[in-house]
């Protein structure tokens, strides 16, 4: 559109600029009640080639970018307890996150087939479509003072499930080898990337026993490890152990061709919180989460801007479509489940609006696509869209939701910020 630049300008000063815009369309964004990630997306739009051209393309920042990939990941994964795991697929917390997420998924892949993409173009738009942004849950139910509610605990304990099967997911299909040419080939490609899978859930099942068994004895190992910590010199030691482990994980994820984000999130997932106090434990987080959304992950959204590119957006069928079915098919998923679950109909309405908003994820997993060439850039416009209308518009669905069933319980109407 308009080309203030015809020439790139130096590394520091698109990172000056770049940080500087995301952050101050971010701030605006919560203004308006909206996750920073909005504005941050916003703000690589503007400067990119489909505006501005400030900044014709990531470049160097990609390497920042992919920093930002790895914290956002580890602070999703320090978000949820291997006891939430278990809730989540307990009962009918099963039907509700299976629902949530196959339905999606087929409507992902289905609109693949019928466009006549590629067997891994058509998963990776399903995976897209079918998962569920937990940290940007957690927040809008926050925001609507719900995140301990019935319907809360069901949306969070579905969007465990989500991230944590897109994830595998995710891995399994960087690892197939697609250019199998017959039978044999692909028979050995099926039978060798489930090897791999199945060595990296064996390495997460022996850590987790080994991290069970330490916590009972946590009286013995506890003391130790804070005359460790107590001798340890450096400035944020505990901080550099944690993202260490995360390391440890995310290397053999990545060893074994499982994208490093597979390993991060699990890793973080596993952290032996109870090895470290209550401080040293909220002092890392604390760390994590100011690196991360203070610096990382505004540069991460803003390059999703930046390659987000309004010329793509040629296919109006295209574009309409995977919108229409991203929308109502995650509402329709967890519509479905609600009510095989026991739900009446409001309650199930709305845990599916609850289930619509995609954000961090989503985002994460179109830019591995992108990178590794599964998806062209037309589709990864499609979805960064994609991300940002379910995330602007799942407050409101879900605040009209809880407003009808608190009215229909008899309770007095609720104002909801």
């Amino acid at each position: 559109m308009f080309h203030l630049f015809h020439h790139q300008l130096p590394f520091i000063v698109n990172l000056l600029i770049l940080l500087l815009s995301a952050k101050l369309l971010g701030e605006l964004a919560e203004r308006f009640r909206q996750p920073s990630m909005i504005g941050e997306v916003l703000a690589g739009v503007i400067l990119g080639p489909s505006i501005l051209n400030i900044i014709p393309g990531p470049g160097e920042l990609t390497v920042i970018a992919e920093l930002g990939v790895f914290m956002l990941i580890v602070l999703a994964g320090m978000e949820i307890e291997v006891e939430e795991i278990r809730n989540s697929i307990r009962g009918k917390n099963l039907l509700v996150a299976l629902f949530g997420f196959l339905v999606p998924m087929a409507s992902g892949i289905g609109l693949g087939l019928i466009f006549h993409f590629s067997n891994t173009f058509s998963i990776f738009l399903g995976l897209c479509i079918a998962i569920t942004a937990l940290p940007v849950s957690i927040r809008i139910l926050i925001d609507l003072g719900k995140l301990r509610s019935d319907i809360g605990q069901q949306i969070i304990s579905a969007a465990i499930f989500n991230d944590i099967v897109a994830l595998l997911i995710l891995g399994i299909i960087l690892d197939f080898n697609t250019a199998a040419k017959n039978i044999g080939d692909l028979t050995f490609s099926i039978f060798f990337t489930v090897l791999k899978v199945g060595t990296f859930t064996a390495f997460l099942l022996v850590a987790y026993r080994f991290f069970k068994l330490a916590k009972r004895k946590v009286n013995v190992i506890n003391p130790r490890m804070n005359r460790f910590f107590h001798y340890l010199r450096g400035q944020e030691s505990i901080y550099a152990l944690v993202i260490l482990f995360v390391l440890v994980f995310s290397s053999i994820s990545e060893l074994l061709g499982l994208h490093f984000v597979v390993g991060a999130f699990f890793g973080a997932i596993l952290l032996p919180r109870s090895m470290f106090s209550s401080r040293d434990l909220e002092r890392v987080q604390r760390s994590i989460s100011g690196i991360t959304m203070g610096f990382l992950a505004p540069v991460f959204f803003a390059t999703m801007g930046i390659a987000f590119n309004f010329a793509s957006l040629n296919n109006g069928l295209l574009l309409t479509v995977v919108l229409f079915a991203s929308f109502f098919s995650k509402i329709f998923g967890g519509y479905l489940g609600g009510r095989l679950a026991g739900f009446d109909r409001p309650r199930a309405i709305t845990l599916g609006f609850g289930l619509n908003a995609r954000g961090i994820m989503e985002l994460v997993i179109a830019n591995i696509a992108l990178n590794k060439g599964f998806i062209d850039t037309t589709i990864f416009s499609i979805l960064v869209l994609m991300a940002m209308l379910t995330t602007l518009l799942t407050p409101i669905f879900l605040r009209s939701g809880f407003t009808f069933i608190d009215r229909r319980n008899g309770h007095l109407p609720q104002s909801y910020p």
